[in-house]
Order: C-alpha cells, then structure tokens, then sequence
C-alpha cells in the first residue's frame, strides 16, 4: 500500500532549530561566566578512528563556539581499561569540568559500557550511564540522551502535540529507540516500537501521527510504511556515493508526509545542541549545591 498525495512536505529544518539552542546556550554560558562559573566539556577519544575524531572535533567546536571550557584527551588506540578509567577518574575530580563525554565506539579490548558507568551521573552529558538511565526510567530529574532528546526539541520547535499523539518508533537501540520511548511516554504519546523481530513493519507504522526512524538501515522507510499527513523524523545518516542519506526513502514520501526532516540538516545538528544544552544543566545543577563564589 502506497501513500495519497497530500500536498506540499513541509521539511523540518533542524539546522535553523539547533542555531537558535545554541545561541540560547551562549547567552547563558556568558552570564555564567560573569560569575566565574564557565561550562566545561572534556571530550575523551581513544584511537584513531577518522569518523570518531571529526565527530569530537564538531563537538569541541560547538563547545568553543559558547564559550564554555574545552578540555580534551586523547589516548592512543591500545590503551588498557586501566587507563582509560584513571582518565575518566581524572576528569571526574575537576571542578572545572562539567561533563564528560567518552566517544564511543571504543577499541574492542575496552569494556564500553563498565567505562561509561564510571562517569558521575551529574557529568554523564550523554546520559548513557546505568544511573542515568534508571533516573529517565523512573522520571527523576537527570541529563537525558542527546539526540532522543533532540527529536524532542524538534517536535515542540514544530509545535506537534505530542499528548495523545500516536507515534512509532523504528529501533530498538540502546542510545535512540530506547531512551526516546521514555521520553514520549512521559509526554503523553502512545507509542508503539518496531523491531528487527517485527513482522509487519508497517502495520506498526501506518496509524501513527508521528514515525521516528532510527534503524541503521539506509532506505528502509517509504511511502508504504507512512500515512498521509503524519511527520516524519529521520535519525539515520549514511554515506553513499551521491551524498548522505538517511534511513527513511524521503523523496518518496514527497507529497505524502505532512513534515519530514532532511539528512543532512534535520536531527544531526540537535544532537551536538542538545549536548551543550546537557553541559549547560550540569554545571547550573552543579553549582546549586556549590557556596557562592566571593568576588
């Protein structure tokens, strides 16, 4: 079953959204700073993976570009768990770092997930930690995953309502499917999720007001899978000859979806804003419980 033309798609410009957040997270980084209370972000990478280092090189960049604190450590690609963990202990120690990010993937001798836990939840600026993610669980206040909540941010930028809101969620994943279904069921949608055990991919898709894709397969959402109307959200990105492309088939929902973001240009940029918007948190939360500083 294919689409019915509904007119024009809008496309959801998450570059334009990100700019704004992240000008917002300026204006506060400066007034921070009128205080002596400066954001930092220590970035950790370890190896020399190309697509891991322009990653942490975009997000230093943005951190800069705020004017918060840039601290950065970078360990080569046969380092032990030990030392990687007495880094991350390292950092954990300073007061004037306010997050600490450890880019992921690891090398395979690393236990990515036992390295992640030894981040402080107060710190865990990618809100991938155990404690982090029971905090999500259960509601509590906590820093939560960057690009679920970008997708977030996007939606209420959009003004889609999401109480009541029928939404699918495409991937299961550990740092997007998952995270992102507490988060709209916190905000009132019902959500369904689709799986790679899911036998009929869009009979879980078709009825919903909002699909949100984020599977790692490229093209795998079209106009079969989307009803007329609803939007869209891509979270793939993928290399091709021909440029970057996403998980969803978007020229073909052209018409059908009633808004769609773009790769690139729709959930990228949210990711790296919403990651400063988490620094940002860290230290206000942080300092809430510090003395006031003398002048």
């Amino acid at each position: 079953m294919t689409g019915t033309f509904v007119g024009v798609t809008r496309t959801i410009d998450g570059s334009s959204i990100a700019r704004r957040i992240r000008a917002e997270v300026a204006e506060r980084v400066a007034e921070a700073a009128a205080v002596r209370r400066v954001p930092g972000l220590a970035t950790l990478l370890v190896g020399d993976d190309p697509a891991s280092a322009v990653y942490v090189a975009a997000k230093r960049r943005a951190v800069r570009e705020a004017g918060m604190r840039d601290v950065h450590r970078h360990l080569p690609e046969h380092s032990t768990e030990y030392e990687v963990a007495s880094v991350i202990d390292e950092l954990a120690g300073r007061s004037d770092v306010s997050g600490i990010l450890l880019q992921l993937p690891l090398p395979p001798q690393l236990d990515a997930a036992a390295l992640i836990d030894r981040i402080p939840v107060t710190k865990d600026v990618d809100g991938l930690t155990t404690a982090s993610l029971g905090r999500l669980a259960r509601g509590e206040r906590g820093l939560r995953p960057c690009t679920p909540s970008g997708v977030i941010e996007l939606l209420d930028a959009e003004g889609i309502e999401l109480k009541g809101a029928c939404v699918a969620v495409v991937g299961w994943g550990e740092l997007v499917g998952r995270p992102l279904t507490h988060l709209l069921l916190r905000r009132g949608a019902t959500v369904s999720v689709a799986h790679e055990f899911t036998a009929d991919l869009a009979a879980v898709t078709r009825p919903a007001d909002i699909v949100v894709v984020a599977t790692g397969v490229r093209g795998l959402v079209g106009p079969e899978h989307v009803r007329p109307g609803a939007t869209v959200i891509d979270v793939g990105i993928h290399r091709t000859p021909h440029g970057l492309a996403g998980d969803v088939r978007a020229a073909e929902l052209d018409g059908i979806a009633g808004r769609i973001t773009p790769v690139p240009g729709g959930v990228g940029p949210m990711t790296i804003a919403m990651l400063l918007v988490n620094t940002l948190r860290a230290a206000e939360w942080g300092a809430e419980a510090a003395p006031v500083p003398v002048c």
